[in-house]
């Protein structure tokens, strides 16, 4: 079976492409084989479309805060809500988002899926440091559009399932690495950031923290490891995540039971 990591950027250039690790599931292994990367949302509709069949691990939210889709008085059916929100266009999704955050009280001013408060994911409705609600906003409406099967939110074709990832979640939550490891900025791909990417990999070879050995094709150790925006590194734990969701097929992939059909849930989460 084929594995995609998606590390996704909500506005990709020749500087930040959405990068894509590219793997197959052998049992308890995953190979990744190669990479990609992706210079604008054309190309990244392109993969969505590939035939399967394949999972793929996509690190954007799929969904927003209930709450928050109540209070704005937003569609409460998901399609539904992604259309919405592509018509508002992005300046308008940011003025009511903007809105919305400065009427709710100091010190609770994102409203948070269950999720996120599971995985310690930034708030959805997030749209600086990182925006999160943009790459919502170009993300999760293409991933309809191409008539994916989205556990819990829509079923679609089986043969092509897409599943929220969070690297984070693995990094910080699960393997306790608090280090930095990665930046966007040149002056910041330090040594020790260095040093922290090569004992996440590590870990992810020994097979923790999922039980999924990952393996690498020639010369793309040293890749994912000099890689400084960790854009490589982050593909390739979403691949991870999604091999751990194949595994649970049969159980929906991991999620849990009762999965809110607006807010979505992230895997292993």
């Amino acid at each position: 079976m084929k594995i995609y990591g998606v590390d996704f950027t909500s506005a990709p250039c020749a500087r930040k492409q959405i990068t894509v690790a590219v793997g197959r599931a052998d049992g308890e292994r995953l190979l990744i084989d190669n990479h990609e990367r992706l210079p604008d949302f054309a190309a990244f509709e392109r993969m969505l479309e590939r035939p399967g069949p394949w999972v793929a691990g996509f690190d954007f939210p799929f969904g927003l805060a209930r709450q928050a889709v109540i209070d704005l008085a937003w569609p409460m059916v998901w399609a539904d809500l992604l259309a919405h929100c592509r018509g508002l266009g992005r300046a308008e999704f940011k003025r009511l988002l903007d809105a919305y955050r400065q009427s709710r009280p100091h010190g609770d001013r994102y409203a948070k899926r269950r999720g996120d408060a599971a995985s310690g994911a930034h708030p959805s409705v997030k749209l600086v440091n990182p925006p999160v609600g943009y790459m919502f906003l170009e993300g999760a409406s293409r991933l309809a559009a191409a008539g994916l099967h989205v556990p819990g939110l829509r079923p679609a074709d089986v043969t092509r399932v897409a599943l929220e990832a969070y690297p984070g979640l693995l990094v910080r939550g699960q393997l306790g690495i608090t280090d930095s490891y990665k930046s966007d900025a040149p002056r910041a791909w330090t040594a020790a950031r260095e040093t922290a990417r090569g004992r996440i990999l590590r870990e992810l070879q020994a097979g923790r923290p999922l039980g999924i050995q990952v393996q690498l094709g020639a010369g793309l150790e040293l890749e994912v490891v000099e890689d400084g925006t960790g854009d490589l590194l982050d593909a390739v734990i979403c691949a991870a995540q999604a091999h751990w969701g194949l595994l649970r097929e049969d159980a929906n992939y991991g999620l849990p039971a009762g999965v809110d059909p607006i807010e979505g849930w992230i895997v292993t989460a």
